[in-house]
């Protein structure tokens, strides 16, 4: 394909990729065609280069792939929640707070948590633990105030360190999930002198759309029936421990795309509410989970990639819902509590990654005249291109079947059989050609058409760094980084570097319409070509796995600056090769003695001499130290 930059504008460019609808204002293109991180600065906005970021990243020994995480992306989705809260709440005449909490889950790395607990301090933003060890990192990180939740099941050793974090000082809400922990937690607070803040998660029926409805509904897997909550209730007034439940939690589901579904849901839950707190619980706190979703997509749709409502519309939706429901009752209005996970993280960080190759599926030259003694069924294949006037090309799928079949038969030779396949090549591209001019469209014609796509090859693993793409089909943004100046000409899609066919990205939202393949510039061997995959920041970075032995890659925090520039605020090497090898039970050290015997043996037997021995011992050092991707 010729590249044509008439009429092609850094708007077009930005319209094809989405960039203003995912990208909310944080992302942009700049004059020279390359895609930028915006903040608002004390002056106005504030826009950096990611290819300046990449350059400087470069210069200081990294090479990709690079996890980059903005500083100020995170910063600002705390203020901006908290703030949207604030304005719902003061706008309804609503007498709680908001008390936003962080599911920990969502992103257990430590500049992560720290950067959250900082930012979210003047709030008193808290933290939600699942397990001992995200306890653990939460009581080490939270700040005076915030509070602490605890979810999922819990044993002594797990309440115990929760109750030590309430001597501490720290407002920490044991939420039950089953029968059984109410019991263990009850004797537990006695034998250390505890009277224990209590939350009861319960099993809403509404039943939300998206990608993830088994999370509510009946079927959910965590939380009390409206049975098992009356008889903790009745446990609690038994135990002369009712005050201590103050707390509902509800988990109203996660990425829910459709606002309809949450306020059915938060007043569902209310009505939960109001009845404990006429059975004598003193409550305080509605604790409604997650659930608010990211527009993966830029669709503003009801998708589960998307959402239907923005944040405004989700803060006021809960608040209003919850003042309406209460009002007429006499109950005080709660303490509202979300557990938002992925609209506080997954904006802050991105993959980048460079091409390394790219595999067309372009017919070459035919053979001018085309010869007269060719096998048959290559005959057939010529004139049906020949006289091909039109898009039906199901003669030729037929025609090129017969010869696949005459070669396994040992009817054609190598060369017929590779003259046969660009026959069919050749054939395909007219007839995509022509439905393009004649402005038709089918999804005969759209499957051909990706069948004939490039494969680019990017310098990344699928199943270390981006997971849920390939285990549930997760879309994320994918846009080049540069060249948005230039038409891109190319239709692909991209692989890693791991030798699975899975390895690989075919869902992307192009002009705001799901595709199989990514429009990208043609590519050169040699040349830089720099692509990022956005919004990655929630559950990518500790889902990841060693699929073929790639580990962590680098990553590096930046903090744009006032003055328009950034500030490297830290950087961590990714995994070496011996230390991946080290998490699979190998000992590098014990690794390299063995390759030095071997070589001092083939020394010994004259198959190396004792320069080539040294040679290789330290090319096998090296690549145990070394970055398990591709390095140029």
């Amino acid at each position: 394909m010729t590249q044509d930059l008439s009429n092609w504008t850094i708007d077009d460019s930005a319209q094809l990729y989405g960039i203003p609808d995912w990208g909310r204002g944080f992302f942009g293109v700049n004059s020279a065609g390359e895609m930028t991180v915006e903040i608002d600065g004390t002056k106005g906005p504030v826009q950096v280069s990611l290819m300046e970021i990449v350059a400087g990243l470069e210069q200081r020994g990294y090479d990709m792939p690079i996890v980059l995480r903005i500083e100020n992306l995170l910063q600002s989705r705390i203020v901006y929640l908290n703030e949207t809260f604030r304005g719902a709440i003061a706008a309804a005449g609503y007498q709680g707070r908001y008390r936003g909490v962080f599911p920990v889950k969502v992103n257990q790395q430590c500049q992560i948590i720290e950067e959250i607990c900082r930012f979210g301090a003047p709030y008193q933003h808290g933290l939600e633990a699942g397990s001992k060890a995200e306890l653990v990192l939460a009581l080490a990180n939270l700040t005076p105030g915030g509070l602490l939740v605890l979810n999922g099941y819990k044993d002594r050793e797990f309440i115990d360190l929760g109750l030590w974090a309430h001597k501490l000082g720290h407002p920490c809400f044991f939420v039950i999930e089953s029968p059984a922990e109410l019991e263990l937690l009850i004797e537990r607070s006695h034998q250390l002198n505890v009277r224990p803040h209590i939350g009861a998660r319960i099993k809403i029926s509404t039943q939300v759309s998206g990608m993830w409805t088994e999370t509510s509904g009946d079927r959910s897997s965590f939380g009390l029936s409206s049975t098992q909550l009356l008889a903790m209730v009745e446990t609690l007034q038994a135990a002369e421990m009712i005050d201590c439940l103050e707390m509902l939690h509800c988990h109203l589901g996660s990425q829910i795309p459709c606002l309809e579904d949450i306020g059915r849901g938060v007043e569902e839950a209310c009505r939960y509410y109001i009845n404990l707190c006429r059975e004598g619980a003193p409550m305080g706190y509605l604790d409604l989970g997650g659930g608010l979703a990211v527009d993966y997509s830029g669709r503003c749709s009801g998708d589960g990639h998307s959402r239907n409502y923005s944040l405004e519309d989700y803060c006021q939706a809960i608040v209003t819902t919850i003042a309406a429901t209460l009002d007429n009752t006499g109950i005080a209005h709660p303490h509202i509590v979300t557990e938002s996970g992925r609209a506080t993280v997954a904006y802050s960080s991105m993959l980048l990654f460079n091409i390394l190759d790219v595999m067309h599926f372009e017919a070459d030259p035919l053979p001018q005249p085309f010869p007269a003694n060719e096998a048959e069924i290559l005959q057939e294949q010529h004139r049906f291109f020949t006289t091909l006037n039109g898009h039906d090309y199901h003669q030729a799928v037929i025609l090129r079947d017969r010869m696949r079949q005459q070669f396994r038969d040992g009817q054609l030779s190598l060369r017929q059989r590779t003259l046969g396949e660009n026959l069919f090549l050749a054939t395909a591209q007219k007839v995509v050609a022509t439905a393009r001019q004649s402005g038709l469209s089918s999804p005969q014609i759209s499957e051909l058409q990706d069948a004939l796509a490039d494969i680019y090859y990017g310098n990344f693993s699928v199943f270390q760094s981006l997971p849920d793409t390939w285990a549930i089909d997760q879309l994320l943004p994918v846009a080049p980084l540069h060249r948005h100046d230039q038409r891109p000409t190319r239709e692909a899609i991209l692989s890693d570097l791991t030798c699975d066919c899975d390895g690989k990205l075919d869902q992307f939202i192009v002009g705001g319409e799901l595709r199989k393949t990514l429009p990208l510039h043609a590519f050169s061997p040699g040349e830089n070509y720099y692509v990022g995959a956005f919004l990655m920041g929630a559950y990518q970075e500790t889902l990841g796995d060693l699929h073929n032995l790639f580990g962590d890659t680098h990553v590096a925090s930046v903090r744009i600056n006032e003055e328009g520039g950034y500030d490297l605020i830290e950087e961590i090497s990714g995994d070496t090769i011996g230390e991946i090898l080290s998490y699979v039970e190998y000992s590098p050290s014990v690794l390299f003695d063995r390759m030095r015997k071997e070589a001092e043996q083939a020394v010994r037997e004259q198959r190396l001499t004792v320069t080539e021995r040294q040679q290789f011992l330290t090319l096998f050092g090296d690549n145990l130290s070394g970055y398990p991707y591709y390095r140029g």
